[in-house]
């Protein structure tokens, strides 16, 4: 499965220098991970509400290749690598046209009410697989 996000780069995003600062580039991949669940169908609201469990980032592990710049068209590619009961691990990249910009591998898990990890509920994991 894969899921491609459109970011433009603002003024708001980068450094003194132009350049986008390297931690605008989490919010990049967030912004595609939030909505690639809501493209599934995923109401993250209701999730919590009803089924009690959230998801939480618990490793991240990032590449930065090369710069992005003010006023850049920007998408951002996410693809789950593997769903496990608890566990969605997933590789997401940042490129501009064919430049591969950043890169990063990112664990996501779920947790319960009480912060300890829980199973994805069967109806999510149906949907990523």
């Amino acid at each position: 499965m894969v899921h491609e996000f459109p970011v433009r780069v603002y003024y708001e995003d980068t450094d003194m220098g132009g350049i986008v600062y390297y931690a605008n580039y989490l919010r990049y991949i967030e912004r595609a991970r939030s909505d690639w669940v809501r493209s599934l169908g995923v109401d993250q609201n209701a999730m919590r509400e009803e089924d009690g469990v959230v998801f939480v980032v618990r490793r991240v592990e990032a590449d930065y290749v090369k710069p992005a710049k003010f006023d850049d068209d920007l998408l951002v590619r996410t693809v789950v690598k593997a769903v496990t009961g608890v566990r969605l691990i997933m590789t997401q990249e940042v490129r501009r046209g064919e430049d591969l910009l950043f890169q990063a591998e990112v664990t996501v898990v779920c947790l319960g009410e009480a912060g300890a990890p829980a199973r994805l509920p069967a109806n999510i994991r149906h949907r990523i697989h």
